[in-house]
């Protein structure tokens, strides 16, 4: 990601969108006793076009939000959306986006891997976390809300960031590279 104004600007808009959605919209609709996390889906999707250093950012921004607006325990939603931010920008710049239905994978892990952390961090902070089959139940119904969102969600932040990444990686799909010739080993590259 190109990092200038413009670019902070646009994360800084559509991690407040997200957390003001979640916090007045999403946390209220329930559907067998889950609810979509918006807020993981948006860190998920700007870490995954941005790079790990920009989800570590949005991640803990988000995070922050999400703590100071519903007063929750200080840092422990910013601590697991930094790793899940950082996760997931890695994932994007060690592997090459190859397939359209890929956010579908990433928004399902890093929801999981969300729920898992953030289960593990109240149980360790003893926030009044309980243990319960209920609680698995709550988790899987939350990433199977996630992977339905995830599309949508991904491609409204890829459009809002378009203009500050690098490298478009739709665009970096479709365009095809010629063959490389190939020879002996120890003659590749080599002009005779």
């Amino acid at each position: 990601m190109i990092l200038s104004v413009g670019a902070f600007v646009r994360v800084g808009v559509l991690l407040l969108l997200a957390v003001v959605l979640q916090v007045s919209a999403f946390s209220q609709l329930t559907v067998f006793d889950g609810h979509a996390d918006l807020v993981v889906l948006t860190v998920a999707a700007i870490a995954y076009y941005g790079g790990s250093l920009t989800g570590c950012a949005a991640g803990f921004t988000a995070g922050l939000l999400v703590d100071l607006l519903t007063g929750a325990t200080m840092g422990a939603s910013s601590l697991v959306l930094t790793a899940v931010g950082y996760g997931v920008g890695r994932f994007r710049e060690v592997r090459d986006p190859s397939h359209g239905l890929l956010p579908l994978a990433v928004a399902a892990a890093a929801t999981g891997g969300f729920m898992v952390a953030f289960a593990a961090v109240s149980f360790m902070l003893d926030v009044g976390a309980s243990v319960s089959p209920l609680v698995i139940r709550d988790a899987i119904v939350t990433t199977l809300l996630n992977v339905l969102l995830a599309l949508p969600v991904f491609t409204g932040v890829r459009k809002v960031l378009r203009p500050a990444l690098k490298v478009d990686p739709l665009a970096l799909r479709r365009r095809r590279q010629p063959p490389r010739e190939t020879g002996p080993l120890g003659l590749r590259g080599l002009e005779v």
